[in-house]
């Protein structure tokens, strides 16, 4: 069985949004200001879901 990513980066976000990567990364950088997290910790495929107003399984798809 495949193992999906818990964590998004910015080459996700572009492939999910079609925008560019320095977009991923901006937005990214907004999520981890909205849920007060620390510059190192990582953004949340859920996290991520709930900010953008998508589903889970959505992002998931467009996960490796």
């Amino acid at each position: 069985m495949k193992s999906k990513r818990l964590c998004i980066f910015p080459k996700d976000v572009q492939c999910i949004t079609g925008k560019s990567e320095r977009y991923g990364r901006q937005l990214l950088a907004d999520i981890k200001v909205y849920h007060k997290k620390e510059p190192h910790q990582f953004v949340t495929v859920y996290e991520f879901a709930a900010y953008c107003g998508l589903q889970v399984e959505e992002v998931l798809g467009y996960l490796d």
